[in-house]
Parts: C-alpha cells; sequence; structure tokens
C-alpha cells in the first residue's frame, strides 16, 4: 500500500484561517441578518487599478488573434515585468538587482512556501514569534521542524519572540540558525525594522554562512524614511538573502495572483559534499520544473502599475488603506487598548482585555459586536493576549467596527 508523508499530520488539522472562517459560518448561521464586519483575513477591499484592468483586456484581447495570441511563456517571467520590475522597485532605489534574478510566480505565499524545496532538511530554521503560519507548516511538511509539542511549539525549530517587552524586534538566536524567516514590515504584528537593527541581521548571516528569507510583501505600505522597503538596501545582503514580494497588498490582487522573488546570483549555500551552490540556479531549476508560469494576461496587468497612470492608481489605493488603520489604531487607543503597528503597516496588533485569551476576545467580539479580527495565538505563543486588525476593509465598515467596540 502507498505511504504517505508522514509529516502532514502532524500539522494542526486546519490552516488558522480556515478555523477562523469556520466560526465566522457558525455565527451567521445562527444569526442569518447579523450585519458582520470582516477585519480577519487581509483581503483587499477596493477594485483593481483602471490601469491594470485595462491592460488584462489588452491582453485578453490580443489572445483573440493568431497574430499576437501567446502560449506558454516563460516559466521566470515575460522580460516586459522582469525589467519593470527591476526598473521600478530596485534600481530607481539605488539596488542592483538583474532581471534574470527576478522569477514571477502567483504571489508570495506559493514562493515562501515552496522554497524550502531547494534547502536540506537538515538546515537548522528560525522564524520569528508570532509568525505568519506558511512559514512555519510548511517547513514542517518538508521535515525540518521536528516534532509538534504544547501549544504547536515545534521541537527543531528556533523561535525568536517579538512581544511588548522586546519592542517586537527580535533577538538574534542564541544556536546557529542556518535559515532565518524575516518578515517586515511584519505580518501579523505591523511593526518594522529599522535600517541598522535589520543590518544586525545582516551581519549575522554573513558571520555563520545563514540564508535570510526576506518576506517584504507589505512594503509599498512603509512611511517611516528609516525603515528599508527592501533587504538589499543593507550592505552585503545580496550575498546572504532571499526577497518575496507581492502585488496582492500593494495592487489589490489577492484574487488576481502575482508576486515575485529575489535570488541574487551572488547568494550560495553548501551541498553534502560542501561545494558552493548557486541559490539562483537551483530556485530556476525548482521554479520551471513544477511552475508554468503567471498567465501573460496577469502580468500584463503587473507591468501596467509601474506605468505612470498606474502608480497614482496605487498610491490612492495604499493611501485609503493607511487612512483606515489610522483610524483603526487610533480609536482603539482612545478606547483604552494597548496597540502597536499600524503606522507602516495595513496591520494593528492589539492587546486583549486583562484575562482574556486571544481566542476569547475573537468570539466576544464575532457574538456581541459581529466583527471579525484574527486571534494572535493563531500566530504562535507570544500572539496569546493579542489579535490582529486588517485595515483592508470599507472605510464606512472600519468607522462603524470601531464604533461599536467604543460603545
Amino acid at each position: 500500500m502507498a505511504q504517505i508523508n508522514d509529516n502532514f499530520i502532524k500539522i494542526p488539522a486546519t490552516y488558522l484561517f480556515s478555523e477562523i472562517a469556520k466560526r465566522v459560518a457558525q455565527h451567521k448561521e445562527l444569526n442569518p441578518e447579523a450585519n458582520i464586519i470582516r477585519m480577519g483575513i487581509g483581503d483587499v477591499s477596493l477594485p483593481l487599478p483602471d490601469a491594470a484592468v485595462d491592460a488584462m483586456i489588452a491582453a485578453a484581447e490580443e489572445q483573440r488573434h493568431a497574430e499576437t495570441f501567446r502560449g506558454y511563456g516563460p516559466e521566470q517571467g515575460y522580460e516586459f515585468l522582469r525589467n519593470a520590475i527591476v526598473e521600478n522597485d530596485f534600481r530607481a532605489k539605488g539596488i542592483n538587482i538583474e532581471a534574470d534574478e527576478i522569477f514571477v510566480s502567483d504571489g508570495a505565499k506559493s514562493d515562501t512556501g515552496n522554497i524550502g524545496d531547494i534547502f536540506s532538511i537538515h538546515n537548522k530554521v528560525a522564524v520569528t514569534d508570532p509568525v505568519y503560519p506558511v512559514y512555519v507548516d510548511t517547513n514542517a511538511m518538508g521535515g525540518r521542524a521536528g516534532e509538534p509539542g504544547a501549544q504547536n511549539v515545534w521541537s527543531n525549530l528556533i523561535y525568536l519572540p517579538c512581544n511588548a517587552e522586546n519592542n517586537f524586534v527580535p533577538d538574534l538566536p542564541t544556536e546557529k540558525a542556518d535559515l532565518i524567516y524575516l518578515c517586515f514590515p511584519n505580518n501579523p504584528t505591523g511593526t518594522t525594522l529599522t535600517r541598522e537593527q535589520l543590518k544586525v541581521w545582516v551581519d549575522y548571516a554573513r558571520k555563520n554562512n545563514s540564508v535570510i528569507l526576506f518576506d517584504a510583501a507589505y512594503e509599498a505600505f512603509i512611511a517611516e524614511e528609516n525603515v528599508p522597503h527592501s533587504i538589499y538596501e543593507i550592505e552585503g545582503a545580496y550575498d546572504v538573502a532571499i526577497e518575496f514580494r507581492s502585488f496582492s497588498k500593494t495592487a489589490g490582487f489577492t484574487g488576481t495572483r502575482c508576486g515575485y522573488t529575489v535570488v541574487p546570483k551572488s547568494l550560495t549555500a553548501l551541498s553534502e559534499s560542501g561545494e558552493k551552490v548557486q541559490l539562483n540556479k537551483l530556485w530556476n531549476r525548482r521554479h520551471s520544473t513544477k511552475f508554468n508560469g503567471t498567465s501573460y494576461v496577469v502580468q500584463r496587468a503587473a507591468e501596467a502599475i509601474y506605468s505612470p497612470e498606474g502608480k497614482k492608481q496605487v498610491r490612492t489605493l495604499i493611501d485609503y488603506y493607511m487612512e483606515n488603520v489610522r483610524i483603526i489604531r487610533e480609536s482603539l487607543q482612545k478606547a483604552g487598548f494597548s496597540t502597536f503597528g499600524g503606522v507602516n503597516a495595513p496591520y494593528v496588533w492589539v492587546k486583549t482585555p486583562a484575562g482574556m485569551s486571544s481566542w476569547d476576545y475573537f468570539d466576544f467580539l464575532l457574538k456581541e459586536k459581529n466583527i471579525v479580527c484574527t486571534p494572535g495565538a493563531g500566530f504562535g505563543t507570544n500572539g496569546e493576549g493579542y489579535v490582529r486588525f486588517s485595515a483592508f476593509g470599507s472605510r464606512e465598515n472600519t468607522i462603524a467596527a470601531m464604533k461599536r467596540i467604543a460603545e
């Protein structure tokens, strides 16, 4: 009889957001008239920028005619998009990334989950706590996490606590970490690292021959000057870091699906025999074997957000959500809550009322206020006692939710 990968039955049976969806569905079934305001999952509410939609329509029209029809495209992404990314996201900011170091995909979630394919299961992995669950679950699936213990703390992972006591800035690990997941601006806490704080991690990676897996999905929301948009702004990072980017939150592509990963050609790791191997080549091999490329139509839409009109429209979207997050942050502070984040990110991390666990407060808000948040405990042990509010809803719902909480 065929055998399964036993690592899959070690992880929780349901993903965090699936459990939230189940509880919301049960509440809705019992209260069909309830006007539920969803501030949990980070899905956007505003439509795609006109520039992106117009580009998709034009690209779809091309597919109608034999002369302009596109079939299979390059797995790594079309040159027009990779070049636009290089020029606008990196070279315009003084970062020397090449087009063949860009790998276009269907989003950062896929890439952060799949990147482990090119690394040995013997690597010691460090994650912040709280943490985006994909990093932990996919390492568990791949056999690197060891065995789950109490509160789903895995025996082989190195946890880097982020809490109010250390101002949500993780300390360097006390044991050597080979792979280090960093997400800044952070999901779920909405907090950030300054250039000086991020340099500490780059220096650590260089000293210890580690690789940083840097999730920059929320970089477009950064408002403060001393917060880096890319890890490659830090000297030496080309040699130690892979960066993940997403169009989902930046341009509303949560349903359209497009993102990219940067793997510098100077970044290497060791084979079992001790040979230095370019990770760019390994990721290219993995990418071209397991992925058939993001659709031509979607890549044209992504390219369009780098046009002058596209940039203006994306800025309008970001400004809208950042006004929402200001309203959430200031309203909750006025109501007496301790809040964190929400300055350079679309999330506000909130301390629950005294004596209430994350899930207790989630259930209270759902049942008593018809508001959906995300319980911090779902992101790790250091998330217990917190909840996350997302700013991706409508202005009307954002204001209404804050009014309900204050009542």
